[in-house]
């Protein structure tokens, strides 16, 4: 993110867009055997682990699975992008730092 705004500026945009998406990939992961539960309730009165197996060999169950990374690998991004901002603030600090010490040299 190239940005003109400063550091404080960019981290709390992208924190706040971090926590969404990591509260997003968090419902889902939270959610994952309630899900399973109720897609297994949809085939009827069989036995539970033939429940089971139909429903995760579903596209419905890879669907959702699929969405539950995604979701938490945007947040994962977002952490990143984070993490770079911290990164650039300090090498900035630290350059400054070198400067103010290299002109009272």
């Amino acid at each position: 993110m190239v940005s003109n705004q400063p550091y404080s500026e960019q981290f709390r945009i992208i924190g706040k867009r971090w926590n969404e998406a990591d509260a997003e990939a968090s419902l889902l992961e939270e959610l994952k055997s309630a899900t399973l539960s109720q897609m297994m309730l949809k085939h009827g009165d069989i036995p539970v682990s033939r429940a089971e197996m139909l429903s995760k060999a579903s596209a419905e169950w890879t669907d959702y699975v699929t969405t539950m990374v995604n979701c938490r690998k945007s947040a994962n991004d977002l952490k990143l992008q984070l993490e770079h901002i911290r990164m650039k603030d300090r090498e900035k600090s630290s350059d400054e730092a070198t400067r103010r010490a290299e002109m009272r040299l």
